[in-house]
């Protein structure tokens, strides 16, 4: 497993549910991959169609492949309340090094309630790269023998 700093901008959500009766939701999302956990601003009356535009970033050193999001409602008096919940899977941006902006699905009690949107950057620890050696010389290429004959 590659080890590196993991980005995820926190683009926007649309579709969430908006049963507030006399205000529109107030949306936030907790990020959670293992132990690492984050937080996005509040949404004051942002309704179901909130924007974020806020970057995280998450230490990656081991073998978990996915990113939780929480979509959350701050209520004033009363415990918050779950708008539902995206997963995301982490091997293509392992892999690839970055995904554009994406729209995930956002569910709760296994049914589809809006996506959520986020961009993903994966930047390898300088000589954890595939295709390298502990000294950081590329394999597969051609190279030059120091030998004369």
């Amino acid at each position: 497993m590659p080890r590196g700093t993991l980005e995820v901008i926190l683009v926007s959500a649309k579709g969430l549910e908006d049963n507030n009766f006399l205000s529109s939701i107030d949306p936030y999302v907790i990020l959670t991959y293992r132990t690492q956990e984050h937080k996005s601003t509040v949404q004051e009356d942002a309704g179901s169609n909130p924007q974020w535009n806020e970057s995280f970033l998450f230490t990656i050193s081991d073998s978990a492949s996915e990113l939780n999001l929480r979509i959350m409602d701050k209520r004033k008096f009363r415990k918050d309340d779950s708008l539902g919940e995206a997963t995301i899977p982490l091997d293509a941006v392992l892999e690839e090094g970055t995904l554009l902006e994406t729209a995930y699905n956002v569910v709760k009690d296994q049914e589809f309630c809006g996506e959520i949107k986020v961009a993903l950057t994966f930047t390898p620890e300088v000589g954890d790269s595939y295709g390298q050696n502990a000294e950081g010389e590329s394999y597969g290429g051609w190279r030059e023998s120091s030998r004369e004959f």
